[in-house]
């Protein structure tokens, strides 16, 4: 178990600014940065039954939504370009919760 975790340390550990920034890329003078939200998961475990079998198993996932782009122009002009459909991904269960908590509150100050 304990050469499991340290595999996955291992795996993982350069994962971190270039999850959500990529590698910045020149088009025709433009110089574009791809933004993106990513997060994943890991989970493993390991034991055995009452006959001395023993048994493991893990597995992981992750997701990457594209949210738009740092574009930058000649002159040091650096705009933020976005991805709205990713925008909206990441939007729509923010505004949800929102709605439902403004809910909780409202009705809560009726009583």
């Amino acid at each position: 178990m304990a050469d499991l975790v340290l595999e996955l340390a291992e795996t993982v550990a350069g994962v971190g600014v270039k999850t959500s920034y990529g590698e910045p890329v020149d088009l025709d003078g433009t110089k574009v940065v791809p933004v993106a939200l990513g997060y994943y998961g890991f989970g493993a475990g390991s034991g055995s039954d009452g006959s001395g079998d023993q048994a493991g198993g893990g597995g992981g996932g992750g997701l990457s939504i594209p949210l738009g782009a740092y574009v930058g122009r000649g002159g040091g002009e650096v705009r933020f370009e976005p991805n709205l459909i990713g925008l909206i991904l990441v939007a729509t269960p923010l505004v949800w919760v929102t709605g439902k908590a403004l809910r909780w509150v409202i009705r809560a100050l009726k009583h």
